[in-house]
Order: structure tokens, then C-alpha cells, then sequence
């Protein structure tokens, strides 16, 4: 059970009777809301929970939207691809609107939706922040004179950084730091962003991006840990060695750069990248180089939109391609070509006697080199990634042939264990697959097949079905085996990588009244061959129940039951690993409403029980309450929250979503026990001048020590962040 102390039962007390009062809320319905958010936080929320990353870059994954809420698509004008990247439509819907336009003209009003097959209020209200019908500006076409007269430059600079001391930048002995290289940051502990961007329409983009993580390098000669000092000012003589090597020392400037340019339809070519890129095909099993989203109360997302090439705009040194490529098409035929050529992190395991690398043991894909070791891992390798695609694009069937062949300049000789006896290590590898999306009348069947080099194969076969304007299935079926090798796949999957699973998923989404909508799934997989700390061939279900309430435009309200039920090891003895069952259910009550036009907020609660085989139930919760404060005309907003939450240990933390400044992303796991506070101002200093500033705070109520033992650890038991951001639009 729960404890909690007086002073917790009074905040909490608090926050319910501002929940349950928000029910009996009755003012007057105001304007269509901005944008159908809380889908969208649901699915990040979900990416977070099955990836347990807290710091992932969505950037890529919502650049469409984040681009369309400000320069809305023209409906009349728009094509298939940007209706589909927008991914807020399902194919089916995106095929009767267009037949719709094409019988009886263009639309006059964005409420003449209502007359398209499988449009109702809640389909425009979802997309209406980002379309528009009476646009005559046009990107269909690429134009260089209306280019230059419509195009917008953006400069965007942001600043982070951890308020409080922590021990990796602490002082610290240099003969300490000798022995144990990697027992302090190299750098400081500010975080910088810097992008400049050029975008007309989504026909022509290009800029730099900039970025320097907490603790790496920026100015190197007021750096206490820098190059130098290591390998001599810790020692004058020199003994000390070169770990880095004559190509690692450290530069002035940021840890990481990124650049692109990016030309769509340019007359036969549809698609051109230059620098950073990304590509994105089929279901994502052959190649899908950024991430994707997955099971969530959404389940129309279970179905990847690919649309081949788009620009690289994040800060995720992993995900994308470096290089060249280019679509070019005839009718309904189209060709991409892609070739990839950059440095990746890798540790090494052995090396030549002169120094060289031979061997690496794995890829690092953090991102950070904020400690010698980091450091010395960086750019170890050379990564080669070419490739292309072919497809037929047609009304209503759509199929293409991938190819990819990834080379490493070294060999990867990974770490074998038994579980990863079957995964990718060696120098070289190849992937084919073929895959197909065919829309007939309310049937959308899509699916895609992909083989590995070594013979290993990868299925996925699913169709999404319009039953009913107030009810339609989603169903999939997925068949990845143990040998399947691909590094740069994304398939649907439990799993991180799209290997050794079968599964079968069925999800619906149901309108039964005006005002409630149900939204479920039930995902079944098994394993025939062991995974990272499951030593036995596995199963295991997940399963989802959401009820949403809208009775006017002002106000949402949903209750969900999210169920996993998985299998890991116990140590019964020293030499055995059993695997035992292993059950998490989160419940959710998530409140959204607006008391006057300018104030909005939100409230939610979240408890979790976490059963360990025949151990006891552990649990937790999470409460809070957020306000928006946005009123039209005003320059400035503010969003802030209030939160409580105890668990019983980390394993029953829970995700949660914060609002934060554009193209930054932040979804804690809530664990142990505390509040948070965090405050969110959003100031328009000038039409084309924007500045962010954003504060937060966790205070731990049971703990004098935060990240005990790793280089973030605090001296307290409060943890804050400050970060700025400002914006120049020209």
C-alpha cells in the first residue's frame, strides 16, 4: 500500500477536488479547438514507455505538423502525399475526399467535409489546425520567382541546462582522474541549439543545425578536462596515453552538425537531398531511417505512411542518412536512388599495431560525448548506406520494390551471448523487400515482405476497415524471424527491432453516440528464440481500453486500462535463469476542459500496478494539474504544472507528457516519491520575434541524493532546469 504522509494527503486532496469540480464545469462552448493534442500525446507518451528513452528527438516525427499548423495545406490543392504525411487521415479517407473534390468541384467552406464519405466533426475538427480551402498559394509546383517572394527563413537558438551541481562536474583530483578517465564531464554543463532553416511551401528546404549536449566540448580552451590537459597538463612528461588519437582532439564549436537542402517537384524530379536526410519506405521492415509510431488508442497508426525522401531537421546522430538522393518519376512510376556515406560511434575491441581500428564490439547510439571514453568512441567508423526503391503510385494500389546494402569500414565482431547468437555481426549486409497498399472501396489491405543477406525473412500483412462512418478495425498480422538482420528497419513490433516475433493485432475505433467515442486493441506476440534477459522462448499480450466523452467543443474527458503481460528471468540460483511472468496495468483518468476562452485546463490521474511472478503487487500513481493561459491578441501565454506522485520502485514509473517550446519534446517517467512544478511563457516580443522561457522542478520526498552513483547525481533531493528559447522568422 501507498503511505502518505499528512502534508501529501492536503496537496493531494487538493488536486482531486479540482479534478472531480472540472466535471460539473458548464460554460458556453467556444471555438473548434487548436488541435486534437491529446492523440498526439498519447502516441509519444507510448513511444516513450515501450523505448524507455525520455530524451528521444521527435523532431522528424512531427515536423509535418508542427510545418502545416502555420502554413495550412490548401485542400483543393493538396496531393496525396501531403494528406498522407499529415497522418491524421487513413488512406480510405484521404481516397474519398480526393473523388470527392474531383466529382464535384473544389470546396468553398472546410465544413462541406461533412459531405465526403467517412468525414464527421470529429475527423475536421482533428485536422482542421492544419488545412484550409481558400489558399492560393500553391506548392505543387516548384517555382523559383515565388520562391524567393514566399519563402521564410527561420533562426531558432535555445539554451538548457541543470540548475543544480552535478557530480560529473565536480572538482576532482588529476591523478583520480587518471585512474578512472570517465569519472568527470570534459565539458560544461550548458546545453546549445542553433538551427537556420529556409523553407518555401514543402518544396524547398535548407539549413544547419547545430547542437551541444551537457558535458561535451563547446570552447575548448576553457574546458578544465580538454584534450590537452589530459594528455599533458595532467602529466608534462607525456606518459600519460593517447587515448584519443591525433584525428580525436577535441574542436571549438558544437559536438554535432547537421545540414540539408531539400527540392521537391522540380518538373520530372520529385524529390532531391542533399546533406542530411531521411528515407522512409513501406512498412518500415526493408528501410525506415527515422523513428515511427506504434500501438497507441490511435490504432489507425499501426500503418506506416512512408513518404520516401524529407529533409533532416533533428538532432538525433543516429537516424538519418548523410549524402545524396533523388525521386524521379514519369506518371505513375516512381525511382529513388540514395547513397550514404558518415563516421558512427563504435567500441573498439581491437586494434592494429599501428594503431588503427580492427575490430568493434558494438555501435553507440546515445549521441553523447561527454566523457573521455565517449570521446574516444566517436566517429571510430565509417558507415556506408545505398540503396533505392521503385514503386507504381496509383489511385488506389500502390506497391514498390527496396533495396539496401550497409557496409562498416571495420569488422563488427558483436559481444556473443546466446540470445543474440542470430543478430547482425559482421561488415556487410543487404536487404529486398516489396510492399503494397491497395485502397478498395472501405477496405485498405497493406503489408510488406523483406529478406535479409542471410536468408533470414521479415512479414507484416494488415488492412484497416471502414465498417461504418462510426466504426471501423484495424487488423495485422506480423511474422519476423529469429535471423531476420536489419539495422535500419522499423517495423511494428514489440520489440525494439523488428526480429524473432510473431504477432497478431486487432484494434477499433467506435462512435456510438455524438459525444462518446471507444478506442481498443488487443496485440498478441510470442518469441521462439531467447531475448536480452528472457533466457527462454516467450509470449505475451498487451492490451488497450480507452472511453472518450466530448460533449461540446470545450471539453474532453477519456478513461483508459493499458495491460502488458510479458515474461522475464529470475535468478533462483547462481547458475540458473528462470523466466517468470512479469504484469503491468496502468489506469487513467484524463480530464480537458476550458472555463473561458482564454484558460484551459487539464487534470489527470494515473496509477499503475506492477506484479513480479508470485512477488508482491507494486504500485504507484501520478496526479496533476495543468492551466493554459492563451487569450487572442495578447503577445504572451503560459502553461504550468503542478504534480504529485510515489511509486514503490522504478518500475512502476509512469510516462507523462509536458507541454514544452517548439521542436523540444519532454516526457518524464514519473518514480519514487515527490512533486513536480514546471511553468512554460511563450512571449511574441514582435510579429517575427518569439522567446520561450521554461522552468521546472522535482523535489524527492524520501531521498537526499538524486542519480546516486552516476555522473548526474545531486547532493539533494531537488532537481531543477531552466531553458530559453527565441525564434526569427524573415
Amino acid at each position: 500500500m501507498l503511505l502518505l504522509n499528512r502534508p501529501y494527503h492536503r496537496k493531494l486532496a487538493l488536486l482531486l477536488l479540482t479534478l472531480f469540480a472540472s466535471l460539473y464545469s458548464k460554460a458556453q462552448d467556444t471555438i473548434l479547438p487548436k488541435t486534437d493534442e491529446g492523440i498526439i500525446q498519447q502516441q509519444l507518451e507510448n513511444i516513450a514507455e515501450n523505448t524507455e528513452n525520455e530524451e528521444a528527438d521527435y523532431t522528424n516525427l512531427l515536423d509535418a505538423l508542427n510545418y502545416y499548423r502555420e502554413h495550412p495545406i490548401n485542400l483543393n490543392k493538396a496531393s496525396r502525399e501531403e494528406l498522407q504525411e499529415l497522418q491524421l487521415l487513413s488512406d480510405i479517407e484521404i481516397n474519398n475526399l480526393l473523388k470527392h473534390i474531383e466529382k464535384t468541384g473544389k470546396l468553398i467552406t472546410i465544413y462541406e467535409l461533412q459531405g465526403v464519405q467517412g468525414f464527421d466533426m470529429q475527423t475536421i475538427q482533428r485536422i482542421l489546425p492544419f488545412v484550409r480551402v481558400n489558399d492560393n498559394f500553391s506548392s505543387a509546383h516548384f517555382n523559383v520567382k515565388e520562391m524567393l517572394t514566399n519563402g521564410q527563413n527561420t533562426i531558432l537558438f535555445r539554451y538548457a541546462r541543470i540548475i543544480e551541481q552535478q557530480k560529473g562536474f565536480t572538482s576532482i583530483d588529476s591523478n583520480d582522474l587518471y585512474d578512472s578517465p570517465n569519472s568527470r564531464y570534459i565539458g560544461s554543463p550548458d546545453r546549445l541549439y542553433l538551427r537556420y532553416r529556409f523553407t518555401y511551401g514543402t518544396n524547398v528546404s535548407w539549413g544547419l543545425t547545430a547542437e551541444k549536449d551537457q558535458g561535451e566540448l563547446f570552447l575548448k580552451n576553457n574546458q578544465r578536462n580538454s584534450y590537452d590537459w589530459y594528455n599533458q597538463g595532467m602529466n608534462p612528461n607525456n606518459s600519460a596515453p593517447d587515448i584519443f588519437g591525433s584525428n580525436k582532439k577535441p574542436k571549438n564549436g558544437f559536438d554535432f552538425y547537421s545540414a540539408h537542402l531539400f527540392i521537391r517537384n522540380m518538373r520530372f524530379v520529385r524529390s532531391l537531398a542533399i546533406g542530411d536526410y531521411q528515407a522512409t519506405f513501406g512498412q518500415g521492415l526493408t528501410m525506415w531511417s527515422g523513428l515511427a509510431f506504434g500501438k497507441s488508442a490511435d490504432v489507425m497508426n499501426v500503418k506506416k505512411s512512408a513518404v520516401g525522401l524529407r529533409p533532416y531537421t533533428s538532432v538525433d546522430e543516429n537516424r538519418f542518412l548523410r549524402g545524396a538522393a533523388t525521386t524521379v518519376g514519369y506518371k505513375k512510376i516512381e525511382a529513388t536512388v540514395f547513397y550514404s556515406r558518415k563516421s558512427i560511434d563504435a567500441n573498439t575491441s581491437d586494434t592494429t599495431e599501428t594503431g588503427e581500428i580492427a575490430t568493434i564490439s558494438s555501435l553507440q547510439e546515445t549521441g553523447y560525448h561527454s566523457t573521455m571514453g565517449e570521446l574516444a568512441d566517436k566517429d571510430a567508423i565509417t558507415q556506408t548506406i545505398y540503396g533505392g526503391n521503385i514503386s507504381y503510385k496509383g489511385r488506389s494500389l500502390t506497391m514498390g520494390i527496396t533495396g539496401v546494402n550497409y557496409e562498416l569500414n571495420t569488422d563488427y565482431t558483436r559481444t556473443l551471448s546466446l540470445y543474440n547468437k542470430y543478430e547482425f555481426s559482421a561488415r556487410q549486409n543487404a536487404n529486398i523487400g516489396f510492399d503494397y497498399n491497395f485502397v478498395f472501396r472501405n477496405f485498405n489491405f497493406f503489408g510488406e515482405q523483406s529478406m535479409s543477406q542471410n536468408g533470414g525473412m521479415a512479414f507484416v500483412n494488415g488492412a484497416f476497415i471502414s465498417l461504418d462512418p462510426r466504426l471501423s478495425m484495424t487488423i495485422l498480422h506480423r511474422n519476423y524471424q529469429r535471423n531476420f538482420q536489419n539495422l535500419l528497419s522499423n517495423g511494428f513490433a514489440e520489440n525494439t527491432m523488428a526480429v524473432n516475433e510473431k504477432g497478431f493485432f486487432v484494434g477499433i475505433n467506435a462512435k456510438p453516440f455524438r459525444t462518446i467515442s471507444l478506442s481498443a486493441y488487443y496485440d498478441r506476440f510470442e518469441f521462439n528464440w531467447l531475448k536480452y534477459q528472457v533466457n527462454a522462448p516467450s509470449t505475451g499480450n498487451d492490451y488497450l481500453a480507452q472511453i472518450n466523452y466530448t460533449p461540446s467543443k470545450k471539453f474532453d474527458a477519456y478513461v483508459r486500462i493499458r495491460s502488458r503481460n510479458k515474461f522475464k528471468n529470475t535468478s533462483i540460483d547462481e547458475d540458473i535463469d528462470f523466466i517468470v511472468p512479469v504484469k503491468q496495468t496502468n489506469y487513467r483518468l484524463n480530464l480537458s476542459y476550458s472555463i473561458l476562452p482564454s484558460l484551459k485546463f487539464k487534470n489527470r490521474i494515473e496509477l499503475t500496478d506492477y506484479k513480479f511472478n508470485d512477488n508482491k503487487t507494486m504500485k504507484g500513481y501520478v496526479v496533476y494539474q495543468d492551466i493554459a493561459y492563451s487569450k487572442m491578441g495578447v503577445p504572451f501565454s503560459v502553461t504550468l504544472r503542478y504534480a504529485l506522485f510515489q511509486t514503490d520502485n522504478y518500475d512502476t514509473r509512469i510516462y507523462a507528457y509536458e507541454n514544452e517550446m517548439p521542436g523540444v519534446y519532454s516526457i518524464p517517467s514519473y518514480y519514487f516519491k515527490g512533486s513536480r512544478f514546471y511553468i512554460l511563457i511563450d512571449y511574441n516580443i514582435t510579429r517575427n520575434i518569439e522567446l520561450w522561457v521554461r522552468y521546472s522542478q522535482t523535489v524527492y520526498d524520501n531521498t537526499d541524493m538524486i542519480s546516486e552513483g552516476s555522473l548526474t547525481e545531486i547532493n539533494g533531493n531537488t532537481r531543477s532546469e531552466i531553458k530559453a528559447q527565441v525564434r526569427f522568422k524573415f
